[in-house]
C-alpha cells in the first residue's frame, strides 16, 4: 500500500519549479485545493485526471508512481528506439540500407512502436519477438 505522501511527493515534482497558485492556474484548480493535496489528501479519479492532462502528465504516473512520468504519445523512450534501430538496422544489413533510407526509417519507427506496445511483464523489451515483425515491415515498405 502505497504512504499517504506518494502523490504528494509526485504532484511536487510535477510542479518543479513552479509556485503552488502559478501550477493551480495551469491545471485550473483552486491553490487551497492544491495544497491539500501537497499536504497529504489525495483527489478522485476526476481531479487527478485534470490535473494529467492540464500539466501535460500520465495518470498512471500521477496516481501510483508506475508508468512514464509523460504521456507516451510524447515522450519518446530513448532506450526503445536505440533498440528499434539496432535491431531494424542488423535486419536490413544484407539490403544495404542506410539511415538516409526512407523504407528503413519507416521500418525503424514502426519497430520502436511495436517494442513499446510489447514489453515482456518484468518490462523489458522482447527483442526476438520483434524480430519478425521488423523483418515484416522491412518487406512492406
Amino acid at each position: 500500500m502505497p504512504e499517504q505522501n506518494d502523490f504528494a511527493l509526485r504532484l511536487r515534482e510535477l510542479m518543479g519549479d513552479m509556485s503552488v497558485s502559478a501550477f493551480a492556474r495551469k491545471v485550473e484548480l483552486s491553490e487551497s485545493l492544491i495544497r491539500k493535496y501537497l499536504n497529504g489528501s489525495e483527489p478522485g479519479l476526476a481531479k487527478a485526471n485534470q490535473i494529467a492532462i492540464k500539466a501535460n502528465c500520465s495518470l498512471e504516473w500521477l496516481a501510483t508512481g508506475c508508468g512514464y512520468q509523460y504521456r507516451k504519445a510524447e515522450v519518446v523512450d530513448m532506450e526503445a528506439l536505440e533498440t528499434a534501430m539496432q535491431l531494424t538496422l542488423n535486419l536490413a544489413e544484407s539490403e544495404e540500407l542506410n539511415l538516409q533510407n526512407e523504407k528503413l526509417m519507416k521500418a525503424i519507427v514502426a519497430t520502436y512502436q511495436y517494442m513499446r506496445a510489447t514489453k515482456k511483464k518484468d518490462g523489458y523489451f522482447d527483442v526476438d519477438e520483434a524480430k519478425p515483425f521488423a523483418r515484416y515491415v522491412l518487406g512492406m515498405c
